[in-house]
């Protein structure tokens, strides 16, 4: 019995340890080159993807800060009626890309990628590069104008054609800050490949 306990009790702190930083956020989200020397894989995923959308590097890591703060598994959360009870989630957005589960089928379809996981960065990537390409051709927005295909990014193509988002002052700051947070990002990593 005493072996046994041991055996349990050792099992149960490895399995606790255990993945937990598998989809947490990089240490320092302001610096573009802190997070590609800890997550190297990330630039990799978001350089392929640049290259199969032309989508540019920094516009994709702008868009995924202001979706998910780099976290894999990220949700929306919950809703509440009466402050207490849980009524579901605001929607189905899920992982990196914030992806909604009818846009990501679309993806999947049309891409021909139906393994892909919005909790995997390289799916989750190639999943934007394939939205914002969208964008450029549907709304005519050019795929460095890192404010307005985040706009369309959130409002839909629909909804960006209709000018949703101009009722929503939130949304606005949000972008101005996508916009900002691209160039800076564009800037540092210009700066950390020297």
């Amino acid at each position: 019995m005493g072996r046994f306990f041991r055996y349990a009790v050792v099992l149960l702190l490895l399995a606790s340890c255990g993945g937990g930083g598998r989809f947490s956020a990089p240490s320092n989200l302001d610096d573009a080159c802190s997070i590609v020397r800890e997550r190297p894989h990330y630039l990799r995923a978001m350089r392929a993807a640049e290259r199969n959308w032309g989508v540019p590097v920094p516009v994709q890591m702008a868009t995924i800060h202001a979706e998910s703060r780099f976290i894999g598994d990220a949700r929306t959360p919950f809703q509440y009626s009466l402050g207490v009870i849980p009524m579901g989630r605001q929607s189905s957005a899920y992982g990196y890309s914030q992806a909604l589960d009818g846009t990501w089928e679309e993806y999947q379809s049309e891409t021909g990628n139906r393994r892909a996981r919005r909790d995997d960065i390289r799916d989750a990537t190639d999943f934007m590069g394939w939205y914002m390409n969208k964008t450029e051709q549907r709304n005519g927005i050019a795929k460095w104008d890192a404010r307005n295909q985040y706009l369309a990014y959130h409002e839909g193509h629909a909804g960006f054609a209709r000018g949703s988002y101009n009722a929503k002052a939130w949304l606005l700051r949000v972008a101005d800050g996508v916009a900002d947070r691209a160039v800076r990002y564009d800037a540092q990593l210009r700066a950390c490949r020297a």
